[in-house]
Protein backbone atom coordinates (compact mmCIF):
# COMPACT_ATOMS: atom_id res chain seq x y z
CA UNK A 1 0.00 0.00 0.00
CA UNK A 2 1.02 3.32 -0.86
CA UNK A 3 1.48 5.85 1.92
CA UNK A 4 -0.84 8.83 0.96
CA UNK A 5 1.07 12.03 1.97
CA UNK A 6 0.25 15.34 3.78
CA UNK A 7 2.96 17.09 1.72
CA UNK A 8 1.31 19.45 -0.25
CA UNK A 9 3.64 19.23 -3.35
CA UNK A 10 4.00 15.04 -3.62
CA UNK A 11 1.03 12.49 -3.57
CA UNK A 12 2.38 9.75 -1.31
CA UNK A 13 5.90 8.72 0.09
CA UNK A 14 7.83 5.80 -0.17
CA UNK A 15 10.38 4.77 2.30
CA UNK A 16 12.71 2.05 1.21
CA UNK A 17 15.51 3.57 3.46
CA UNK A 18 15.08 4.41 7.65
CA UNK A 19 17.18 6.54 9.50
CA UNK A 20 19.40 9.88 9.00
CA UNK A 21 21.85 12.09 11.02
CA UNK A 22 22.09 16.00 11.09
CA UNK A 23 24.56 17.85 8.75
CA UNK A 24 23.56 21.46 9.18
CA UNK A 25 21.11 24.23 10.71
CA UNK A 26 17.74 22.42 9.13
CA UNK A 27 17.96 19.69 10.71
CA UNK A 28 18.23 20.67 14.25
CA UNK A 29 14.10 20.00 14.79
CA UNK A 30 14.03 17.15 11.72
CA UNK A 31 10.83 16.08 11.93
CA UNK A 32 11.66 12.70 10.67
CA UNK A 33 13.32 12.55 14.13
CA UNK A 34 10.45 13.56 16.08
CA UNK A 35 7.89 10.69 13.39
CA UNK A 36 10.23 7.99 14.36
CA UNK A 37 10.66 8.21 17.66
CA UNK A 38 6.76 7.64 18.04
CA UNK A 39 7.10 4.25 16.39
CA UNK A 40 10.65 3.26 17.72
CA UNK A 41 9.76 -0.41 18.99
CA UNK A 42 8.16 -1.28 15.70
CA UNK A 43 10.10 0.27 12.81
CA UNK A 44 12.82 2.13 14.19
CA UNK A 45 14.58 0.20 17.34
CA UNK A 46 18.61 1.41 16.69
CA UNK A 47 17.80 4.34 14.48
CA UNK A 48 16.36 7.02 16.45
CA UNK A 49 17.39 7.53 20.22
CA UNK A 50 15.35 10.17 23.20
CA UNK A 51 17.97 12.86 24.13
CA UNK A 52 17.24 15.97 26.84
CA UNK A 53 16.75 18.08 23.58
CA UNK A 54 14.60 15.63 21.88
CA UNK A 55 15.29 12.55 19.33
CA UNK A 56 18.42 12.48 17.69
CA UNK A 57 19.05 9.61 14.74
CA UNK A 58 21.89 7.52 15.58
CA UNK A 59 23.26 7.43 12.40
CA UNK A 60 22.72 3.97 11.64
CA UNK A 61 20.62 3.62 8.14
CA UNK A 62 18.27 0.25 7.56
CA UNK A 63 17.17 -0.99 4.43
CA UNK A 64 13.73 -1.96 4.29
CA UNK A 65 13.21 -5.28 1.73
CA UNK A 66 9.36 -5.10 2.21
CA UNK A 67 8.52 -2.38 0.46
CA UNK A 68 10.56 -1.92 -1.74
CA UNK A 69 8.59 -3.11 -5.29
CA UNK A 70 5.82 -1.13 -3.49
CA UNK A 71 5.81 1.91 -6.53
CA UNK A 72 5.63 -1.71 -9.60
CA UNK A 73 2.09 -2.15 -7.47
CA UNK A 74 0.95 1.25 -7.72
CA UNK A 75 -1.25 1.77 -10.90
CA UNK A 76 -1.89 4.91 -11.16
CA UNK A 77 0.55 7.48 -12.27
CA UNK A 78 1.57 9.39 -8.99
CA UNK A 79 3.98 11.72 -7.58
CA UNK A 80 6.59 10.01 -5.37
CA UNK A 81 8.90 11.43 -2.57
CA UNK A 82 11.54 9.22 -1.90
CA UNK A 83 12.79 8.54 1.45
CA UNK A 84 10.82 10.99 3.35
CA UNK A 85 12.46 9.27 6.38
CA UNK A 86 16.32 9.04 5.36
CA UNK A 87 18.28 10.55 2.66
CA UNK A 88 19.02 8.29 -0.67
CA UNK A 89 22.76 9.76 -0.09
CA UNK A 90 23.49 9.18 3.41
CA UNK A 91 26.99 7.81 3.92
CA UNK A 92 25.32 4.41 5.36
CA UNK A 93 23.50 3.72 2.52
CA UNK A 94 25.41 1.57 -0.19
CA UNK A 95 25.50 1.42 -3.27
CA UNK A 96 24.06 -2.21 -3.79
CA UNK A 97 21.10 -0.45 -1.78
CA UNK A 98 21.18 2.39 -4.22
CA UNK A 99 21.21 0.53 -7.58
CA UNK A 100 17.67 -1.66 -6.17
CA UNK A 101 16.18 1.50 -5.53
CA UNK A 102 16.92 2.90 -8.66
CA UNK A 103 16.16 -0.61 -10.78
CA UNK A 104 12.56 0.26 -9.12
CA UNK A 105 12.53 3.96 -10.19
CA UNK A 106 13.35 3.34 -13.53
CA UNK A 107 10.98 0.54 -14.11
CA UNK A 108 7.90 2.41 -12.62
CA UNK A 109 8.49 5.33 -14.97
CA UNK A 110 4.52 5.94 -14.40
CA UNK A 111 5.16 7.63 -11.95
CA UNK A 112 7.31 10.62 -10.86
CA UNK A 113 9.84 10.29 -8.46
CA UNK A 114 10.91 13.29 -6.37
CA UNK A 115 14.74 12.84 -4.36
CA UNK A 116 16.14 15.60 -1.98
CA UNK A 117 19.44 15.00 -0.59
CA UNK A 118 21.85 17.25 1.64
CA UNK A 119 24.48 15.44 0.23
CA UNK A 120 24.33 16.19 -3.45
CA UNK A 121 28.49 15.62 -3.70
CA UNK A 122 27.60 12.06 -3.32
CA UNK A 123 24.62 12.16 -5.40
CA UNK A 124 27.03 13.51 -8.22
CA UNK A 125 29.03 11.24 -7.73
CA UNK A 126 26.70 7.77 -7.81
CA UNK A 127 24.61 9.78 -11.12
CA UNK A 128 27.70 9.84 -13.16
CA UNK A 129 28.32 6.26 -12.41
CA UNK A 130 25.13 4.98 -12.94
CA UNK A 131 24.32 6.85 -16.20
CA UNK A 132 27.77 8.22 -17.33
CA UNK A 133 29.20 11.83 -17.78
CA UNK A 134 26.96 13.15 -20.08
CA UNK A 135 23.04 10.91 -20.11
CA UNK A 136 21.04 12.25 -18.14
CA UNK A 137 18.84 9.97 -15.73
CA UNK A 138 15.16 9.21 -16.28
CA UNK A 139 13.08 12.11 -17.14
CA UNK A 140 10.51 10.92 -14.65
CA UNK A 141 13.24 11.00 -11.93
CA UNK A 142 13.48 14.45 -10.18
CA UNK A 143 16.91 15.37 -8.48
CA UNK A 144 16.75 18.47 -6.10
CA UNK A 145 18.66 19.57 -2.70
CA UNK A 146 17.39 20.82 0.67
CA UNK A 147 19.06 24.07 1.78
CA UNK A 148 18.08 26.61 4.63
CA UNK A 149 20.02 29.45 4.75
CA UNK A 150 22.74 30.74 2.27
CA UNK A 151 25.17 29.36 3.47
CA UNK A 152 23.81 25.85 2.32
CA UNK A 153 23.14 27.32 -0.86
CA UNK A 154 26.87 28.21 -1.76
CA UNK A 155 27.19 24.88 -0.86
CA UNK A 156 24.74 22.42 -2.01
CA UNK A 157 23.43 24.23 -4.94
CA UNK A 158 26.63 24.24 -7.12
CA UNK A 159 26.48 20.90 -6.90
CA UNK A 160 22.96 20.15 -8.01
CA UNK A 161 23.91 22.42 -11.01
CA UNK A 162 27.10 20.03 -12.12
CA UNK A 163 24.62 17.03 -11.64
CA UNK A 164 22.92 16.21 -14.73
CA UNK A 165 19.12 15.99 -14.40
CA UNK A 166 16.14 16.12 -16.42
CA UNK A 167 14.75 18.56 -13.23
CA UNK A 168 16.41 20.58 -10.68
CA UNK A 169 14.57 21.52 -7.46
CA UNK A 170 14.66 22.66 -4.23
CA UNK A 171 13.40 22.44 -0.79
CA UNK A 172 14.28 25.37 0.99
CA UNK A 173 12.50 23.76 4.06
CA UNK A 174 12.56 25.42 6.65
CA UNK A 175 13.96 28.63 5.96
CA UNK A 176 16.03 30.20 8.48
CA UNK A 177 16.94 33.65 6.69
CA UNK A 178 17.07 35.67 3.90
CA UNK A 179 18.37 34.19 0.70
CA UNK A 180 19.38 37.23 -1.57
CA UNK A 181 21.66 34.81 -4.47
CA UNK A 182 19.18 31.82 -5.63
CA UNK A 183 21.29 30.47 -8.47
CA UNK A 184 18.30 29.54 -10.46
CA UNK A 185 19.76 29.24 -14.08
CA UNK A 186 19.60 25.18 -14.38
CA UNK A 187 16.73 24.92 -11.70
CA UNK A 188 13.05 24.34 -12.51
CA UNK A 189 11.48 24.30 -8.92
CA UNK A 190 11.55 26.04 -5.88
CA UNK A 191 9.80 24.99 -2.80
CA UNK A 192 9.59 26.87 0.57
CA UNK A 193 8.07 26.34 4.02
CA UNK A 194 8.76 27.49 6.96
CA UNK A 195 9.19 25.95 10.47
CA UNK A 196 6.96 23.41 12.36
CA UNK A 197 6.94 21.83 15.99
CA UNK A 198 7.44 22.83 19.34
CA UNK A 199 10.66 24.15 19.01
CA UNK A 200 10.11 26.14 15.70
CA UNK A 201 12.11 28.78 14.45
CA UNK A 202 9.79 32.10 12.72
CA UNK A 203 10.34 32.41 9.15
CA UNK A 204 9.81 36.32 7.93
CA UNK A 205 7.62 37.11 5.30
CA UNK A 206 10.06 39.32 3.32
CA UNK A 207 12.56 36.41 3.12
CA UNK A 208 9.70 34.43 1.43
CA UNK A 209 8.61 36.94 -0.90
CA UNK A 210 12.12 37.89 -2.19
CA UNK A 211 11.99 33.84 -2.65
CA UNK A 212 9.09 33.85 -4.73
CA UNK A 213 10.59 37.41 -6.97
CA UNK A 214 13.90 35.86 -7.72
CA UNK A 215 11.66 32.46 -9.12
CA UNK A 216 9.26 35.01 -11.32
CA UNK A 217 12.18 36.81 -12.56
CA UNK A 218 13.56 33.68 -13.91
CA UNK A 219 10.71 31.49 -14.66
CA UNK A 220 10.63 28.99 -12.49
CA UNK A 221 7.92 27.07 -10.83
CA UNK A 222 7.60 28.33 -7.12
CA UNK A 223 5.75 26.17 -4.40
CA UNK A 224 4.87 27.45 -0.88
CA UNK A 225 4.14 24.76 1.19
CA UNK A 226 3.50 26.67 4.69
CA UNK A 227 4.31 29.77 7.14
CA UNK A 228 4.92 27.02 9.90
CA UNK A 229 4.38 27.04 13.44
CA UNK A 230 3.52 24.65 16.44
CA UNK A 231 2.40 22.28 13.40
CA UNK A 232 2.70 22.09 10.00
CA UNK A 233 -0.70 23.77 9.13
CA UNK A 234 -0.86 26.18 11.87
CA UNK A 235 0.06 29.10 9.68
CA UNK A 236 -1.39 28.19 6.54
CA UNK A 237 0.17 28.29 3.47
CA UNK A 238 -1.13 32.01 1.96
CA UNK A 239 1.55 34.85 0.90
CA UNK A 240 -0.42 37.90 0.02
CA UNK A 241 -3.18 36.64 -0.53
CA UNK A 242 -2.47 33.63 -2.85
CA UNK A 243 -1.37 29.65 -2.61
CA UNK A 244 1.20 29.00 -4.58
CA UNK A 245 1.17 25.85 -6.21
CA UNK A 246 3.36 25.85 -9.23
CA UNK A 247 5.30 22.49 -10.39
CA UNK A 248 7.70 22.39 -12.97
CA UNK A 249 6.34 20.64 -16.57
CA UNK A 250 7.47 16.73 -16.56
CA UNK A 251 10.12 16.45 -19.55
CA UNK A 252 8.66 14.79 -22.54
Amino acid sequence: MGQHSLIEWTDDTWNPLRGCSRVSEGCRNCYAERTAIRQVRSRYAGLVKSTPNGPRWTGEVGFVEEVLKHPLRWKSPRKIFVNSMSDLYHEKVTDEWRHRIYAVMEQASRHTFQILTKRPERMQTYLAERYGETRIPPRHIWHGVSVENQAAVDERIPRLLETPAAVRFLSIEPLLGPISDLPLDGIHWVIVGGESGPRHRPVQADWVRDIRDQCARAGVAFFFKQWGGRTPKAGGRVLDGVEWSEFPSRPA
